[in-house]
Order: structure tokens, then C-alpha cells, then sequence
């Protein structure tokens, strides 16, 4: 079959569609771009915000109208509104956010741990099972980072967040499984070109993905921490970088950073704040305080030299006063952050921030965005200034042939800086050493350093 996987939302999000789509083409699909030429389209879907909801929504209809046969759907929106999704034309199979795991060997009609075989092993299983040997389709979406499911559900009851009811309690993956998919990620099969150089297509990159990643083996016992497992995949693994996505602030302490003695650690905190105001993140039920959020990040700073802490900031949650966005205002302003993602409070069916008093109207929500925005922009640019004149390693994601025989280039630092630069060959998914020259319109431009 032709297969079409796609998703909305988050990293979790994409890294289950990542897995998805290999599981596919180990048993003999064909992965496509678009879901117009598929046999069979997945969609993981969204419900963080009303607009992700809406975007799922979008998606199905497009893949339907598109001319899609069958049409899977799953995720937070499906799972949240299963009623809602079915009454989608289209959609001909609903998969729960519980069953997400054993997705494809349920469509398939395969046994739920062959995929978690060795390769030999689970090759010649599925040989059994199909009753041919399967023509596996590896590597038609090439990428240079991949991303690793390694827990999902969350513990925490913040007001405001849906994702705790459509994804349930927390729940970790064994060292071993989270091992296990970083080989995996980087396994050779058939390759869809013979001019395409096997030994360049390996991601990178590696990409740590959870719900709630800090809370990462509390559930074990005897318990373990995110620390135990970042250990173990440097020490385990030579992929060249490691990136860890969001981190709850009240998961960490100063021990945390002392990783970041491996370089192979990308330097990058994304750290939630949600709001700089102590009375705003008691009604969110944050388990932090502008002050506590602060003194972590000085630490941050202290242990690794040039780290981009980034950060979610929230805006027009319930109750929100003036004299707390403007609390909030100085605080983010003040934190100096890389880059500050600034969403307006969006109310989710089911959290009690929905049914809060004193919501606040949209117009303003709207223009407290708008100040924020402008408040952050001042930082995250002096941050990025403060490299130029540097030499830093990047990870070329794009390479573009151009008219003159060079190679436009795109790609990004360890510590997150957006990089381009020209080339007189294609460096597409290599890391090299750049020097920094000047800021453009969301990083910078470069020079490569032979």
C-alpha cells in the first residue's frame, strides 16, 4: 500500500507519526507526500488549543476531499471527541490515544511486539506473517533529526492543559525500548535511489520527546530519573547530538546540568514558564514560582556557557488583571530568553480554567499578545547578536542548488540559532563549523570555516 501519515501538534506528536511511518515501510509500504496518492492515511491529531482542534478538523477534510479511501484517525482531538471525529466524512477508523502504540500492527493484522524484534528476527516473522518477503521502502522521507518517543501521559493537573485527560497518567519507556528506537533510526533498508550516499542518511540528530519528559522513570521501581536515561543514550549510542524537548522547571536541579559536560548534549533548555505573575500560576496549579523559575535558569546559565533557554509564555488565562500581565511583562522581559512561544489562553472542554470566573475577553487577550510579542522580540534578537563573530557547528537541514553551481544551506546550532550560508557542494544532513557573520531575518548568516 501507498501510505500518507501525518500530524498537528506537538514533537510527541510528530515522533509517534515517525514511528508510525517506519513500522509501514518495515513491513513493505511505501511511504507518500501527499494523501491524494495514498491507499491508507493516518492522521494524529491535536486538541491543546481550539486552533489545533481546528487544524485536525482541517486535515481530515483535506485528506478526504483529496480522494483518500480509507482514513485512520487518532490523537488528543479524536480521542477527546470520538463522536465528533467519526461524523467527519472520511474517517473510516478511530484509534484511541491507548492503542496509538500497537497502531500499525493492528491495522495490519501483525502481532503487537514484532516491530521490537531485532531485525533479522522480526524480518523473517514477518516474511511468516505476510507470506512474502516484504520490499522495504526505507528513507522516502529523509530527515536529519528524529524524534524518540521516551514517555507520554502527565501526572500534573495544570487548569488549563487538555492533554492530561486525552493522554492520561504518566508512563515511561525502558531504557532498553527508548535504545532499541535510536538504532532503529538509524537502520538501513532499501533505499529509494542508489545514488543517494547510505552512509549520509542516519539522523544526526536525536530529539527526546514526552507529555511530561522530566517525570521520566518516577513510575519505575525502583525509580529513575531523566538523568539515568540522557546517561544512558550518550553513553549507549554515538549519535553526534541530543536534544531534550520541554522540561517541567520543577523537575530539575543544579545536578541536571552537569550533562552538559558531553557537547553531544545540545545546549537548549526549553523550560515552560506559562506566566511571570505568582498569583496567575497558583490558579494555572503551576508547581513553580516566578522567583524559583528564575534562580533555575541562573543556575542553567552558570553550568552551560551560551545555552538558549526558551520558553512557552501564556496570556488572558482567567482572572488575568492588569497589574498581573504587567507583573508577567517584566518578568518575561527581564528573563531574557532565546525565543518565548506567546499563545493566548484558548478554553478546552473539561479543564477548570474553562470554568473559571472572570474570563477574560478575547479583544484583550488578543492585545496582551501583541505586547508580549513585541516585549520578547527585543531579547530573543540581542541573543542571537551575541553570537555573531562566533564559530559554531550546524547541522545543514536543507541544501539548494542555485544557478552559480553552490548550494544554498540551512540549518541550525546546538543551541538553536537558525543558519545559512552558501557552499560550492552539498552538505545536506553534515555538521560543519561556521562562523557567524550577521543577523538576518530569524538568525543568522554564515560563512563555512575549512
Amino acid at each position: 500500500m501507498k501510505i500518507f501519515v501525518d500530524s498537528i501538534g506537538c514533537r510527541l506528536n510528530q515522533s509517534e507519526m515517525e514511528r508510525c511511518a517506519w513500522q509501514f515501510q518495515v513491513a513493505g509500504h511505501q511511504l507518500v507526500d501527499h494523501p491524494g496518492e495514498a491507499d491508507l492515511v493516518v492522521i494524529n491529531t491535536c486538541a491543546v488549543t481550539a486552533a489545533a482542534a481546528s487544524d485536525s478538523r482541517y486535515k481530515l477534510r483535506q485528506a478526504y476531499h483529496a480522494g483518500a479511501a480509507q482514513i485512520v484517525v487518532t490523537g488528543c482531538w479524536s480521542t477527546l471527541f470520538p463522536e465528533e471525529a467519526k461524523a467527519l466524512p472520511g474517517a473510516t477508523t478511530l484509534i484511541p490515544n491507548e492503542s496509538k502504540d500497537q497502531l500499525v500492527a493492528d491495522l495490519l493484522k501483525l502481532p503487537t511486539e514484532i516491530f521490537d524484534l531485532q531485525p533479522l528476527e522480526r524480518d523473517q516473522l514477518l516474511e511468516e506473517y505476510l507470506g512474502f518477503k516484504p520490499n522495504q521502502h526505507a528513507f522516502t522521507r529523509l530527515r536529519t533529526r528524529s524524534f524518540i518517543k521516551a514517555q507520554d501521559g502527565c501526572n500534573n493537573r495544570c487548569t488549563f492543559c487538555i492533554t492530561t485527560l486525552a493522554r492520561g497518567d504518566s508512563h515511561s519507556r525502558t531504557i532498553p525500548e527508548v535504545l532499541a528506537e535510536i538504532h532503529y533510526s538509524k537502520e538501513d533498508l532499501a533505499l529509494p535511489d542508489s545514488s543517494l550516499n547510505s552512509s549520509n542518511l542516519s539522523p544526526q540528530e536525536i530529539v527526546l520527546t514526552g507529555v511530561h519528559l522530566g517525570s521520566w522513570g518516577h513510575d519505575f521501581s525502583p525509580p529513575m530519573s531523566i538523568q539515568d536515561l540522557v546517561t544512558a543514550i550518550l553513553n549507549e549510542t554515538d549519535i553526534p547530538r541530543l536534544r531534550l524537548s520541554s522540561l517541567e522547571p520543577w523537575d530539575l536541579d543544579e545536578t541536571f546540568f552537569k550533562l552538559w559536560h558531553n557537547t553531544r548534549l545540545c545546549r537548549q533548555l526549553h523550560l515552560p514558564l506559562q506566566s511571570g505573575s505568582a498569583s496567575t500560576l497558583r490558579r494555572m496549579a503551576r508547581k513553580t514560582s516566578p522567583s524559583a523559575y528564575a534562580q533555575l535558569v541562573h543556575t542553567a546559565r552558570q553550568a552551560i556557557p551560551g545555552v538558549a533557554v526558551t520558553t512557552d509564555v501564556m496570556v488572558g488565562f482567567p482572572g488575568e488583571s492588569e497589574a498581573e500581565f504587567r507583573e508577567s511583562l517584566e518578568f518575561v522581559t527581564q528573563m531574557q530568553f532565546a525565543r518565548v512561544h506567546v499563545f493566548t489562553y484558548s478554553a478546552r472542554p473539561g479543564t477548570a480554567a474553562a470554568s473559571m470566573p472572570d474570563q477574560v475577553p478575547h479583544p484583550l487577550r488578543k492585545q496582551r499578545s501583541t505586547q508580549m510579542r513585541q516585549a520578547v522580540a527585543q531579547a530573543e534578537h540581542a541573543y542571537r547578536e551575541s553570537f555573531v563573530g562566533k564559530i559554531l557547528p550546524v547541522l545543514w537541514e536543507t541544501s539548494i542548488a542555485c544557478e552559480n553551481q553552490t548550494w544554498q544551506l540551512s540549518g541550525l546550532t546546538d543551541n538553536y540559532l537558525r543558519v545559512t550560508a552558501h557552499a560550492n557542494q552539498p552538505l545536506w544532513n553534515q555538521i560543519t563549523p561556521v562562523r557567524l557573520l550577521a543577523l538576518d531575518d530569524d538568525g543568522l548568516q554564515g560563512e563555512l570555516v575549512l
